[in-house]
C-alpha cells in the first residue's frame, strides 16, 4: 500500500481515459502509472472487459486513470459491449491517452481508431508504446503519420513495461488536470472492490493457462469474501462456462488445471492482501451467460439490446 500524505494548499483532480487496440499495453501502462497493479494483464487480446479505475498521486493533483476494453470490429453481443464501454469512457473523461503499439505501427485497427478520434472533443494525447522495440526513425515517422491522422495536444514515448518515460506522462497529465478537490482518499489506489479485483486475477490465471477460446467464453465471480479469526482471509469463487466440454478443460485431468489457476491467484491475492488467503475455486456451466443482462450488469457494462 502506498502512504501518500494529504495535499497541502490548493488541489488538482481529473480523469485521465486510456484507449487503444487490443494488446496497445493498456492496463500495463495503468499499472505502471499508479504503480500498482490495479488491472490483469494478459498477452492475449480483449482482456479488460469493463472500465477499471487507477487513482495516482503526482503532487498536489490526484490523476484517475480508467483502463478501456480494447477497440476493435465487434462481432459477439459481448464485443459490442465492451467497444461501446470503451467510447463511453472516452466521452466521459477530461482527458484522453490514445495508445498505440509503436511495433505495429498504424495498422487497420489503430487507422479505424484514429479515424474515429474528431468524435471525442476531449483533448487528447498520443502515446507511443513498447519504444524500446523500435527503431528511433521508425518513431519519428510513426509520430508524424499519426499527428497528420488526429489532433493531439502531445505526444510522449514509453515503454509500459519498463517505466521508460511514465514519470514524464505523469508529470505532464498533473500539471493539465483542472483545480479542484480530491475524489478519492489519497492512499486509495482503485475504485474496484477487492472481490471484484480478486475475480479478475482469477480470469487473468485462466488466461494464461488456457490456450484455446474458451477464456473469452468464460466469466469468473467472487461469491464469498470473509475475513476470518487470525487474519486469514477466506475467498470461494465461482467460475462460470457455457458448456459441459469447456467445464471439463477448465478442470484438467484429475483436477491439475483448476488447481493451477487457483494456486496461483492465491499466491497473488495473498501478496496484495499482504495476508494468508485459502481460496476455493469452483466451475460451473451457465448456458448463454454470454447473453445474460444480469451478467454484464455485474461486469459494469451496458447489455446490448441487438
Amino acid at each position: 500500500m502506498i502512504d501518500a500524505p494529504a495535499p497541502q494548499g490548493e488541489t488538482r483532480c481529473g480523469f485521465v481515459a486510456l484507449i487503444g487496440a487490443p494488446n496497445a499495453g493498456k492496463s500495463t501502462l495503468l499499472n505502471a502509472l499508479v504503480g500498482s497493479k490495479v488491472t490483469i494483464v494478459s498477452h492475449k487480446v480483449q482482456t479488460t472487459r469493463a472500465l477499471i479505475r487507477g487513482i495516482a498521486i503526482e503532487g498536489a493533483s490526484q490523476l484517475i486513470f480508467v483502463d478501456t476494453p480494447g477497440i476493435f470490429s465487434p462481432k459477439r453481443r459481448l464485443d459490442r459491449a465492451m467497444v461501446t464501454t470503451a467510447w463511453s469512457g472516452a466521452h466521459d473523461a477530461d482527458l484522453v491517452g490514445v495508445l498505440i503499439d509503436a511495433r505495429k505501427g498504424i495498422d487497420e485497427e489503430a487507422e479505424a481508431l484514429l479515424g474515429r478520434l474528431a468524435e471525442v472533443t476531449r483533448p487528447k494525447i498520443l502515446i507511443l508504446n513498447k519504444i524500446d522495440l523500435v527503431p528511433r526513425d521508425a518513431l519519428l515517422a510513426l509520430t508524424k503519420a499519426a499527428n497528420d491522422k488526429a489532433k493531439f495536444e502531445a505526444t510522449f514515448m514509453v515503454s509500459a513495461l519498463k517505466h521508460d518515460g511514465v514519470a514524464d506522462l505523469k508529470r505532464w497529465l498533473a500539471e493539465r488536470m483542472a483545480p479542484g478537490p480530491w475524489l478519492y482518499p489519497p492512499d486509495q489506489m482503485s475504485d474496484a472492490p477487492l472481490r471484484q479485483l480478486a475475480a479478475e486475477i482469477t480470469r487473468e490465471k485462466l488466461f494464461e493457462r488456457l490456450h484455446q477460446e474458451l477464456p473469452y467464453h468464460s466469466t469468473v465471480e467472487t461469491e464469498q469474501w470473509k475475513e476470518l479469526r487470525g487474519g486469514k482471509i477466506r475467498v470461494e469463487q465461482t467460475i462460470y462456462v457455457e458448456r459441459e466440454s469447456q467445464r471439463k478443460i477448465v478442470l484438467g485431468k484429475g483436477g491439475q488445471t483448476i488447481k493451477a489457476i487457483g494456486e496461483a491467484s492465491r499466491r497473488e491475492l495473498a501478496d496484495i492482501v499482504e495476508g494468508k488467503v485459502d481460496l476455493f475455486l469452483f466451475v460451473k456451466v451457465r448456458e448463454g451467460w454470454g447473453d445474460d443482462p444480469e451478467r454484464y450488469r455485474a461486469m459494469g457494462l451496458e447489455f446490448p439490446k441487438d
